[in-house]
């Protein structure tokens, strides 16, 4: 129950899983949670930087308000995922939640490599999204995810297929799956 999290201190997993501190500068794309950049930027604190990359004005206004709920400074911009506003290398780490497992194929991708593009060499791509469901959750759900997306590796498959190493699944916890990969040197 919430309740109890509230009352035992434990935060959330995301920002653990994350492991952003104080200084970096993290990019989210997509506005599938505003408050999740929020509060990363209550981690990176004045000394870092936190962003968020959405397509839509009305998710700039969503991730602006709550940013100003948690009374920190978010730099919006939006723009096409796969173009992103950023200098090239600029971000320490770089978080997609809830986000390329619902997209097509040349969306995902592009997403991918727009990520890529702002990550600083040696920089974290974190990938958070829902946990694959079995036995008859599965056959109930009504989560649209591509098809072939899973069936294909899902993130893992998707963050090495365009560039990044190593890539690996840090965590499945609480119906999340966190799947992270690493921008590599441009000379391997």
């Amino acid at each position: 129950m919430a309740i109890f999290k509230k009352f035992s201190g434990e935060s959330d997993l995301r920002l653990a899983m994350i492991g952003a501190q104080l200084g970096n500068r993290v990019l989210q794309i997509g506005h599938a949670d505003p408050n999740l950049i929020a509060r990363l930027a209550t981690k990176v604190g004045l000394s870092g930087q936190a962003a968020a990359l959405v397509s839509e004005e009305a998710a700039a206004a969503a991730v602006n308000r709550a940013a100003e709920a948690q009374g920190v400074l978010v730099d919006v911009k939006v723009a096409p995922l796969r173009t992103p506003p950023f200098a090239q290398g600029w971000f320490d780490i770089v978080v997609i939640p809830e986000l390329i497992g619902h997209m097509r194929p040349h969306e995902r991708v592009g997403a991918l490599q727009g990520a890529r593009h702002v990550l600083r060499v040696g920089g974290r791509c974190l990938v958070i999204e829902a946990a694959p469901r079995g036995g008859l959750g599965a056959l109930f759900s009504a989560r649209s995810l591509d098809p072939h997306y899973r069936t294909a590796g899902g993130a893992e498959t998707a963050l090495q297929a365009d560039g990044f190493k190593p890539v690996r699944t840090l965590a499945e916890r609480n119906g999340l799956l966190f799947t992270e990969g690493v921008n590599p040197d441009a000379v391997e």
